[in-house]
């Protein structure tokens, strides 16, 4: 057999090989999902608990990786860059796929374009929280306590141009008050300082945010969603105890993948997860936390995304706030 044989049954080997791996159903080797935001937090609990499920269900390892850093946009812009197999998932938020593109002046992906939606885990309205001194019993007093003392409340926000600054920044807004915010890395990380009493006041998700109100830890002064919440039934909605019909905000967790991943990849992962919060158990846990599933379509997921991106661009610009 001559060399130039030699080299050409070689080459058909190796095209071979890699059209068997292709092949192979997927999943075939672990799975990773990426969490923007440290460990702690709404997203990350969420990641982790759809991924243990996720592995016990494919019967391949799902691992979660924390990548943090400019509000989780450096998670999602190495999620969008990624390859488009399947294998490497974002477990985003309202901040990068909805918030970003308003408040960050050169963002590196587009999270319309660059993303295709697989499924939304979760919703959970945000919850005004804040430190068991702060001389508040709800929404009510503490817009007395700003405006009576202007820029003396410190709000903790888990980063600049993010779903909770943002909620802040429609709340003072609508109401006339002004307080100082106190950017951390991440929602844990800010409710850990309001807990601590450095920070006074914030507006986080249920999930993470719940149980240290529970705990007697924060103090509940009103719940952002449009009616009260099953989870917290006590607390009184934004809307009715601060005077502000229609003040609804929150943060949703979705599953995106790289845009171009193929349909049946993400069909798959979407029936999968869905199964998945179906369970008593997932949804036992979620709504003890303060949170909801609205699983919905994939195009349904995408089309929310598209919505919640213009409603908060409407906010940025009628605020005229700058995030630079």
């Amino acid at each position: 057999m001559n060399r130039l044989a030699q080299r050409l049954l070689a080459g058909l080997a190796v095209l071979l090989a890699a059209t068997a791996v292709n092949a192979q159903p997927y999943p075939s080797k672990p799975i990773k999902i990426v969490v923007p935001y440290p460990p702690g937090g709404t997203s990350d609990i969420l990641a982790r608990s759809v991924g243990q499920k996720l592995t016990e269900t494919l019967g391949q390892t799902v691992v979660v990786e924390n990548k943090p850093g400019a509000t989780g946009n450096i998670g999602a812009d190495f999620v969008a860059k990624s390859p488009a197999d399947g294998y490497t998932l974002l477990l985003a938020d309202i901040g990068s796929l909805a918030i970003a593109p308003s408040v960050v002046a050169t963002l590196p992906f587009d999270p319309v374009k660059d993303f295709a939606p697989v499924i939304m885990v979760a919703y959970s309205p945000h919850i005004l929280a804040a430190h068991p001194s702060v001389p508040a019993k709800d929404a009510k007093e503490l817009i007395a306590l700003a405006k009576a003392k202007p820029d003396s409340l410190n709000f903790a926000i888990s980063g600049i141009g993010g779903a909770n600054h943002l909620a802040g920044i429609d709340f003072a807004m609508r109401t006339g008050i002004k307080w100082t915010y106190i950017p951390y890395k991440g929602g844990s990380q800010a409710i850990a300082d309001v807990m601590g009493g450095q920070a006074q006041v914030l507006f986080n998700g249920m999930l993470a945010t719940y149980p240290a109100v529970k705990d007697g830890k924060l103090k509940a002064l009103a719940i952002s969603s449009a009616k009260r919440f099953a989870a917290a039934p006590d607390v009184p909605t934004v809307a009715e105890s601060a005077g502000l019909p229609g003040f609804e905000t929150g943060s949703f967790q979705g599953i995106v993948a790289p845009a171009g991943t193929p349909a049946d990849v993400v069909a798959k992962l979407h029936a999968t997860i869905t199964k998945i919060l179906a369970t008593p158990d997932m949804q036992e846990r979620l709504t003890k936390a303060g949170a909801e599933t609205r699983p919905g379509t994939s195009a349904e997921f995408g089309a929310f995304i598209v919505a919640e991106k213009a409603r908060w661009a409407k906010v940025v610009k009628e605020s005229g706030a700058k995030f630079d």
